[in-house]
């Protein structure tokens, strides 16, 4: 992740064939869709628990 947050700008993140998200690193590992697509449901709900 390190590696692409240093070459991507913007990093686009794509899944089922198409455009997921479109922005900066910073943006992309925060928004919400992304990470329920590459992370699952689980892992939110897991990081609520723990806050």
């Amino acid at each position: 992740m390190e590696l692409i947050s240093k070459l991507c700008d913007p990093v686009i993140v794509m899944a089922e064939g198409g455009v997921l998200y479109q922005g900066t690193f910073d943006e992309v590992k925060t928004n919400e869709s992304v990470i329920e697509a590459y992370l699952g449901r689980g892992l939110k709900q897991k990081n609520k628990l723990n806050s």
